[in-house]
Parts: structure tokens; sequence; C-alpha cells
């Protein structure tokens, strides 16, 4: 399969799944300057796809992320998690990317897919946003091929590939999909 197969995959897949599908139009409406549904929201539909599991994993959080360098304040981000909870109760998570390079002593991020190709796995690199037309698209700085390859993969650009082994012990994550192979 194709890159760009991959991804119409995982579109599609998307678009059948109602939670998904009320939380990317819940969180398009707060109208955010580069945003996208990220991590788990995209990483476990594709994890729990490919494993042919007859039941979705729960989860944990929904994380909203979006890049505003003019309103860097953590009471913006729960503000909005409030106005997200109000619309839709789900288990919002709102980080603004344009203040996480504080967090891990980056350079200031660009944008929100630069602050994401610094995330852990490869496979957590990934999100989903509606359009102006209302169209799913992913934002994949680092593509999805590894995604669909049954693999956790340490990303060299987060460079500690520890707290990787940290998050799949924690997480469970070789229990919940037991196909995944570690790539350090």
């Amino acid at each position: 399969m194709t890159g760009q197969q991959q991804q119409q995959t995982i579109i599609d897949w998307i678009e059948q799944d109602p939670m998904r599908m009320l939380a990317l139009r819940t969180a398009h409406e707060l109208g955010l300057n580069d945003w996208c549904l990220a991590a788990g929201f995209v990483r476990n539909l594709v994890w729990d796809r490919l494993h042919e599991l007859a039941e979705p994993t729960p989860l944990n959080d929904i994380d909203v992320i979006y890049f505003d360098s003019q309103d860097i304040s953590g009471a913006t981000e729960k503000s909005l998690e409030e106005r997200l909870r109000i619309a839709a109760l789900l288990p919002w998570s709102v980080k603004n990317q344009a203040r996480m390079h504080v967090l891990h002593g980056h350079a200031p991020y660009a944008s929100s897919s630069e602050a994401m190709s610094y995330w852990v796995e490869t496979e957590t690199v990934i999100g989903a946003m509606l359009n102006r037309s209302g169209k799913v698209e992913l934002v994949a700085p680092l593509g999805t091929t590894e995604l669909f390859e049954f693999s956790i993969t340490a990303n060299p650009r987060h460079g500690n590939p520890e707290v990787m082994l940290e998050r799949v012990e924690s997480k469970g994550w070789l229990t919940r999909w037991p196909r995944l192979q570690l790539k350090m």
C-alpha cells in the first residue's frame, strides 16, 4: 500500500467512526489556528483495525493541538477544554504547540506539524483535522508507513528511547496490540 493509499484508508476509517467524527466537528467549531486531533486519536484507530479488534480501544484523552504564538497561556488551553466539554462530553486535552518547546528544551517550533515531529514514537506523529469544506485531512509530518508496519518506533528527533519504553509499558500497548514490535 502506498503512502497515499494508507492516508486514504485512515481517512475512511475515521469517517466510519461516529465518535471520532463528533470530536473532529466539535474541535473544528473552535476555529483554532493550525489544529488537529492527534496522537492516540489516529494511532489507536489504526492499530485497532490492523489487529481486527471488535471493540475500539477507549481513548484516555483526545489530544487537540493547535499553534498560537500570540497567546501561550495555559489558562487559554483550560478554557478551550471547558468549551469542548460543554459541546461534547469527551475526554479533551488541549495543548498549544507554540509553548511545548519549553517543556522539552527545544528551539521554538514554527507550527503544530513541526512540534509533532518531535513526539516520542513515530506512529504517534499523526493527526486529523477538518478542512474548510468539512473534509477529513491528515497531518503526518513523518508519514504513515510505520503506523502500518505493526511497530512502535523510537523517534530519533525526540532523542530518548527510554521514554518510549516507559510509555509502552505504562500504557499496556503490547498487551492490547500483541502483534506490535519495538523498533529502537
